[in-house]
């Protein structure tokens, strides 16, 4: 069993029929889901604190995710896997299956972009990492997602919009870097999700569980989720 080191915590429902990938937050699969909000703000941030929630599922082979977005500010111009999607509107999903297994960041920009790694070393070393491994290309085929934006938005969306990304990870890709995680009904991973727009006029850091810096890659400030 993993420490709970602070009290966000999220259940994961089981579901028995897949979502429908079309970015449906109220869809007849999503609405069954409880929602989380992505709401600590980081004082580094401008006044612009866009209002984030996020939905998990996972059945016997995928975790499922839908984050919804009431933005401005929007903006979305990097296109290609691996490129720094931070710096545009975007929506991260932090998680660690295992104690001492290392975790997973998985960065999506609301054109679905994603940017993702196996990180076993946080620690910065010039601005970088420490010990990480980037996710393939064979991954980022087998990751789906849906965002309801299209995929640029090289002018700034300066008025107010809602946008939503959907994702269903394999637990499969997971594998490949953790080994076997067996089934993980009941299982308590540690997760964070986070809400940032580090180049667009309004830029914001926002997290689901608190951090102790302005960091995402901090382990000790994840929360928990359990797979019911």
């Amino acid at each position: 069993m993993l420490n709970v080191m602070n009290q966000s915590f999220y259940k994961i429902v089981f579901t028995h029929q897949p979502p429908e990938m079309q970015g449906g937050w109220q869809g007849a699969v999503w609405r069954q889901a409880p929602s989380l909000s992505v709401d600590c703000r980081r004082p580094e941030g401008s006044s612009h604190h866009p209002r984030t929630l996020c939905k998990l599922f996972y059945d016997d082979r995928n975790i499922y995710g839908i984050f919804r977005v009431e933005d401005q500010y929007v903006r979305s111009v990097h296109t290609a896997f691996q490129s720094d999607v931070w710096k545009d509107s975007c929506v991260e999903f932090f998680v660690q299956p295992k104690v001492a297994g290392g975790y997973f960041n998985f960065e999506f920009n609301c054109g679905g972009v994603l940017l993702p790694s196996h990180v076993t070393n946080p620690m910065r070393v010039n601005g970088r990492l420490k010990e990480f491994h980037p996710l393939v290309s064979l991954d980022d085929r087998q990751i789906r997602r849906f965002s309801t934006l299209g995929q640029v938005v090289e002018l700034e969306i300066p008025t107010p919009i809602v946008w939503h990304l959907e994702f269903a990870i394999p637990f499969a890709v997971l594998e490949k870097y953790t080994g076997p995680l067996g089934a993980v009904t009941g299982q308590v991973w540690r997760a964070n999700f986070c809400k940032c727009g580090n180049e667009t006029s309004h830029p914001h850091w926002l997290s689901w569980s608190p951090l102790r810096e302005r960091n995402f890659h901090d382990p000790a400030s994840f929360g928990s989720i359990e797979f019911c």
